[in-house]
């Protein structure tokens, strides 16, 4: 009677590595080189001022990066949809109606001359305030769906756009000139002075998200699956979009409003892993929102010497990749 041999084990090499950890490693390879060349390309003078010069600004795009990265995955979370971002929810509206607002009621000089910090704070409170008073209506005082907040979010960025328009029209030319160079996000030109109060907000609200991060892959199930698998939903989604308001709200007060973006990081930061878990998603997101900005601002300043801001680029991009998902419909 002939032997039945047991069946051998497939061996992995000694040295395998999974797809995540190796697309991590490669972003964080390009992410670094970009680092190293904004710092040094073109460098002129001594080092002892190209450093801190330079260095501040790398900061600031850094923290941009990382702020619309994280909340644009998590809100995609929340949301349980790839193709929504949170601006959808009215934030670059509402910036730009403070912005035109501003101009329409004190004039353009004051709002060309505006002390920078108190224009940061006033930003930022209205937009954490707007954010608030939406949870406060549809989540706190009452059991509403989420869908709701996003359909008010969106009426009212129609609302404040439409507003925004009105004063707008009232305009004289010259203060309208000063108005629309106000309306544009610029990663180049980010008030340096900010920095600390910026990574301060950001950092309690990345512990925040840190000591919740085990929450995020089973909400991602949807809400029926997680409320059995004994997730506290509204608890969890309440908080999650504070972090997201706040991380928008630093960003969007930083640099000024964009729309894709996110979208762009996100959707690709999803394609690269090749996994929804979101322990690969969100850094290699942050990563691909560190190259776009900083190797994309490199790129721009000391390579070609544009004067096309970046934003238009990444926009135009995130633009094509929102048409090409939603034609596709994959929202998922």
């Amino acid at each position: 009677m002939a032997e039945i041999s047991a069946p051998v084990p497939s061996r992995r090499p000694a040295f395998a590595v999974s797809r995540p950890v190796l697309v991590l490693i490669i972003l964080a390879v390009l992410a670094l080189a970009s680092i190293v060349l904004f710092m040094t390309l073109g460098a002129r003078g001594g080092w002892d001022f190209v450093i801190p010069f330079r260095g501040k600004k790398l900061l600031a795009l850094i923290l941009v990066a990382y702020s619309i990265a994280v909340s644009t995955v998590l809100f995609q979370t929340i949301a349980n949809n790839r193709i929504l971002t949170p601006s959808i929810m009215g934030f670059d509206q509402l910036y730009i109606l403070i912005q035109t607002a501003i101009a329409y009621f004190l004039g353009a000089q004051v709002l060309a001359l505006m002390d920078p910090n108190m224009a940061f704070a006033l930003k930022l409170v209205l937009m954490i305030g707007f954010s608030g008073v939406l949870f406060q209506w549809l989540f706190l005082s009452g059991d509403r769906s989420l869908y709701l907040l996003i359909l008010v979010g969106i009426v009212m960025g129609v609302f404040f756009r439409s507003l925004s328009n009105f004063m707008q029209r009232m305009l004289d030319p010259n203060a309208f000139q000063v108005l629309q160079d106000t309306l544009f996000a610029s990663f180049g030109s980010v008030d340096t002075s900010l920095l600390i109060v910026s990574y301060a907000i950001v950092a309690v609200a990345s512990f925040v998200l840190f000591r919740m991060r085990h929450t995020l892959d089973v909400l991602s199930l949807g809400r029926p699956t997680a409320v059995n698998l004994g997730l506290d939903y509204k608890r969890v989604v309440v908080t999650l979009l504070v972090i997201v308001s706040v991380m928008v709200s630093v960003s969007t007060a930083l640099v000024g409003p964009r729309t894709f973006f996110g979208l762009l990081v996100a959707t690709l930061g999803y394609l690269l892993v090749g996994t929804s878990k979101h322990r690969w998603v969100i850094p290699a997101a942050v990563l691909l929102g560190i190259i776009c900005l900083v190797g994309g601002q490199t790129l721009l300043e000391r390579v070609f010497s544009f004067n096309t801001a970046l934003s238009i680029i990444i926009e135009f991009l995130g633009g094509i990749i929102f048409i090409i998902f939603v034609l596709r419909g994959a929202t998922r």
